[in-house]
């Protein structure tokens, strides 16, 4: 497994201001959308393109295209929609599926709760969103669900990463045939006993949407 955390200041700035307390959930929601489209750049480095020709107003010249099957964007629900527009701004050919997935705070156990997937994902790169690389628990169930249909390689996007979540999922897919990358805009100092990233930034959730 590859983890990637963006050294931009670009990307420091708009975390600093999705971390401080202070920031209401409109100007959290518009930064984290900037903020995935900074990140996505990166993800997207190997993002799988085909040769084409095509007519300038001059001459002929080569370039690429995006290659077939398209890729599938997977945000995972409910945090992921906040990061949805950001993504699909960068590859609006994108494909979305989505995945209903919650974190049990007894157990700190995923549960899928909803699915809007193809069935068959054969060939497919799919580009994860979550918020929060925490236990890691969430993202690894996500990534064996897109594995179980067929998906080709597997990049998660996640504004914050904690050393326990990418400890957890290098052990998980350890020896595993098909690629995972992390993309993250930081790599902070811990979990609580709660299961929270700290000094992380709180619920990402609440933070887009308010408390519900």
């Amino acid at each position: 497994m590859e983890t990637l955390v963006v050294d931009h200041p670009l990307v420091a700035h708009k975390l600093t201001t999705l971390r401080d307390v202070r920031t209401d959930s409109p100007t959290f929601r518009r930064l984290a959308d900037e903020l995935v489209t900074l990140l996505a750049y990166e993800a997207t480095r190997d993002v799988r393109v085909t040769d084409v020709t095509v007519d300038t107003p001059l001459t002929p010249t080569h370039g690429v295209r995006l290659a077939r099957p398209a890729p599938l964007v997977v945000p995972i629900l409910r945090a992921g929609l906040g990061m949805l527009d950001g993504m699909t701004r960068l590859l609006p050919t994108a494909e979305v599926g989505f995945l209903g997935m919650i974190r049990d705070e007894s157990t700190l156990k995923a549960q899928t709760y909803a699915t809007r997937l193809p069935e068959d994902l054969s060939g497919r790169q799919c580009y994860v969103l979550d918020p929060m690389l925490a236990t890691g628990g969430t993202l690894a169930a996500a990534i064996n669900f897109l594995f179980d249909r067929g998906a080709r390689d597997v990049t998660a996007i996640c504004l914050l990463a904690a050393p326990e979540g990418i400890a957890y999922l290098d052990e998980a897919f350890r020896g595993g045939d098909r690629p995972i990358r992390v993309v993250t805009a930081a790599l902070d100092e811990r979990l609580n006993e709660n299961g929270y990233i700290v000094p992380g930034l709180g619920d990402a959730g609440d933070r887009l949407y308010g408390v519900v």
